[in-house]
């Protein structure tokens, strides 16, 4: 009878034991949580808070260089019955620094039709700095009659361009698939404007 009693009282010892070490781990979570707050031991743990010593806004890009500026041209060249366009005639960017240029086309046709845009770039030494994140050229499209569409380019110049180079054409030519393919542009003599552009 008191071998019985003794398992009882251990018993009940170790269930008190069992629920206090629960307890307590349950509430080591916020308790870690709140230490880590506090010393700024645990950085990953602030998330979006604030974080001592850093400032309030996202650092800015350091592979921008703010000392240079480019003026990127932009032109088009329809070849076929269709309007092809960029929405604007240039645009100023830092090497480094990402930028979007939207194109405009529409199939005028009364048939559908399969069509590629083919860049090129004038300076031709900036083509190997004039690096496409996305771009048009980069797939064939299938439009139905009438239809338009607003295609982005988005680009980033490298910072290492030569420091000559102040200002970049990119020129695209939009043909027709299972046609001719045309002939890359040739740079005139003269400045010639983007074709349609600006209207």
């Amino acid at each position: 009878m008191g071998l019985y009693r003794a398992n009882i009282r251990m018993l009940g010892k170790l269930v008190v034991v069992t629920a206090g070490m629960f307890a307590f781990g349950y509430a080591l979570v916020p308790l870690y949580k709140a230490i880590c707050e506090m010393t700024g031991i645990n950085i990953l743990a602030l998330g979006d808070r604030n974080i001592p010593g850093a400032t309030a806004n996202t650092p800015a890009n350091t592979q921008v260089d703010t000392s240079r500026t480019i003026t990127v041209e932009f032109d088009a060249n329809a070849r076929g019955p269709w309007e092809f366009k960029p929405a604007q005639r240039s645009l100023q960017v830092h090497p480094g620094e990402m930028a979007t240029v939207m194109y405009e086309f529409q199939n005028v046709q009364n048939r559908r039709m399969a069509a590629q845009a083919i860049p090129s770039y004038a300076p031709q030494q900036a083509g190997a700095h004039f690096n496409k994140l996305e771009c048009f050229c980069f797939s064939q499209y299938t439009l139905e009659p009438g239809e338009k569409k607003s295609w982005p380019v988005v680009f980033v110049i490298d910072p290492k361009l030569s420091k000559d180079v102040r200002t970049i054409t990119l020129s695209y030519t939009f043909f027709e698939v299972g046609g001719k393919t045309p002939p890359a542009p040739v740079a005139d003599a003269k400045p010639h404007l983007a074709s349609g552009a600006g209207t």
